[in-house]
This record gives C-alpha cells, sequence and structure tokens, in this order.
C-alpha cells in the first residue's frame, strides 16, 4: 500500500523548522539563519521513498505581527496548518511554554488529524536527563500522540519521526514525480539562497527590511553556466549602505557566498550579479508586497 501525505511544521521563529527539514530531505532548500522571519513562505518539501511519498510544509515561524508582512506570515501558517495530514509542533529544550507557544497549543485542542512534538536542540542539554520534566510538561496538555526529542543539528531522533509520519498516513496518490524535493522553481530557491547570505552577515535591525528579487535567470546557450541578475532590496537608505558596505565588501561577501550555494545546487557555474535600492517601507506596502509575492 502505497502512503502519501501533507505534513504542516509549525512553531516560534528559530526553533530549527528550516534545519529539521533540509536535513530529512538532504538537501539545502529552506534557508537556516538565527534571524526571526528567516523562512517568509510556505515551502514544500518532498520525501521520497518505494512505499511512500511525504509532502513537508515549512512555515513561516508563529508571532504576533507588526505590520502588512506580518499579517502574510501568520496567514501562511495558519492556512498550511488547514491543510495538512499530520500537524508537526517544533519547539527547543526552552523550560517554559512560553506565550506563543500557548497560543499554538490552544490552536490545536480541536484538530482530529495526528499531532506530534518535537522537542529541538536536546545536543545542548548537558544533562540528558533534563528532558523528562519538558516531555512530562507538555504530555500534561493531553494533545500529542507522540513526543520526541530530537538535535535536527545532529540528525539525532528523525528517524524516529519520518516512522510516526508512515505510520500514520493514509493510502493516497504520489502527488509529484518521485525525483522531486521541492515544487520550488530555481528562480525562487536563488532568491532565497541570496536572502540567507544577507541574513548572515547583516546587523539584527536591518535584515527584517531585506527581500530579493530575481531580474534574470537564463541559462547559456552552451549549458555550462547560467547568469543571474538579483537586487537586495532594503527599506531605508542608510540600510543601502550597510548592504553594500565599504567599498562593496559586503555586498561581494554576500554574492560570493551566495553564488557558491548556488552552483552547490544547481550543479553548474554561475555569474550572480548584485545590485542593492531602496524601496521605503516596504513591508507596509500592498503593492510591494505583491509585487514580491506576498500575496
Amino acid at each position: 500500500m502505497f502512503k502519501s501525505g501533507f505534513v504542516a511544521i509549525i512553531g516560534r521563529p528559530n526553533v530549527g523548522k528550516s534545519t529539521l527539514l533540509n536535513q530529512i530531505i538532504g538537501e539545502k532548500i529552506s534557508i537556516v539563519s538565527n534571524k526571526a522571519q528567516t523562512t517568509r513562505n510556505t515551502i514544500k518539501l518532498i520525501l521520497n521513498d518505494e512505499d511512500s511519498q511525504i509532502i513537508f510544509l515549512d512555515t513561516p515561524g508563529f508571532q504576533n505581527p507588526k505590520n502588512k508582512l506580518g499579517e502574510f506570515l501568520l496567514k501562511e501558517s495558519e492556512s498550511s496548518k488547514a491543510g495538512a495530514d499530520i500537524i508537526t509542533v517544533l519547539t527547543d529544550i526552552s523550560d517554559s511554554i512560553g506565550k506563543m507557544d500557548g497560543i499554538i497549543l490552544e490552536g490545536l485542542k480541536d484538530t482530529k488529524i495526528p499531532k506530534v512534538l518535537l522537542i529541538n536542540k536536546i545536543d545542548l542539554l548537558e544533562n540528558k536527563e533534563e528532558i523528562k520534566s519538558i516531555i512530562e510538561m507538555y504530555e500534561d496538555t493531553g494533545i500529542f500522540q507522540k513526543i520526541l526529542p530530537i538535535s535536527a543539528l545532529n540528525n539525532e531522533g528523525l528517524n524516529d519521526y519520518v516512522k510516526f509520519i508512515k505510520d500514520n498516513l493514509k493510502e493516497g496518490p504520489m502527488y509529484y514525480p518521485d525525483d522531486y524535493i521541492t515544487d520550488l522553481p530555481e528562480k525562487f530557491i536563488a532568491q532565497e539562497i541570496i536572502r540567507e547570505k544577507a541574513l548572515i552577515y547583516l546587523d539584527e535591525e536591518i535584515p527584517h527590511g531585506i527581500m530579493v528579487e530575481i531580474e534574470s535567470f537564463k541559462e547559456r546557450s552552451d549549458k555550462k553556466i547560467i547568469d543571474i541578475d538579483a537586487t537586495i532590496y532594503a527599506e531605508k537608505d542608510s540600510h543601502k549602505g550597510m548592504v553594500i558596505g565599504k567599498n562593496g565588501a559586503m555586498l561581494k561577501k554576500i554574492g560570493t557566498d551566495a553564488r557558491l550555494d548556488l552552483e552547490s545546487f544547481l550543479d553548474t557555474k554561475v555569474n550572480l550579479k548584485l545590485w542593492v535600492k531602496v524601496d521605503k517601507n516596504w513591508r507596509e506596502k500592498e503593492r510591494s508586497l505583491k509585487n514580491f509575492g506576498y500575496k
């Protein structure tokens, strides 16, 4: 019997959703950084084997919206939960249920589909016995069919997680060809890789206002090089200078690292050109949000 279905991954920002899925899939598709709002769109990642197809939905982190972009991100998380066959809540080894965790748990009480809780970052625990009290705290909610301590970074506990999913999936069709690991176009992935590098290298206050747009994505006739032209948008004139850096050093650093990741993902040489522009307060503008794909 072939099984298939959709698994939503929800949780607060920075609990490791993208790291978890990149580890399971074996490819870097969802971008990873320690900044909030790293994931801005629900991203489908596909795990195939001979008897199942699992479509994971990597959602933006749950948090109180502070602008129109934040409202979009919250809707993305909610809509993914509604369309899932299994819900995964990812938290970390914090010793208490925070406000956003409480909101997430409250929203799951009446859902009838299987739910699993993953407690991530157990590699940070010096005493592994501490995990018992954290598990008991979540068991008391009565919400989850399974609670698993994991380390997404170290690939610990992930086989048990995938087994739980397979055990709870129903018979279903193959939604995507068996060589797909995502339904995203290469152009979108290129955009996300560039944005990831900006998130990693720029100061804390800048990344939230950063957006990347791919202006051109063309493979040369000899198929040996892909030319990519991209624009990094900042919200303020002062931020534009920071993105460029002294004598262009920051932009060069972002571009060099992005190019290396792009070449690894696309398995070919990449000629990457970056520009920086300002779209003031774009996160509050309906038109800008639509232009950047947040509809």
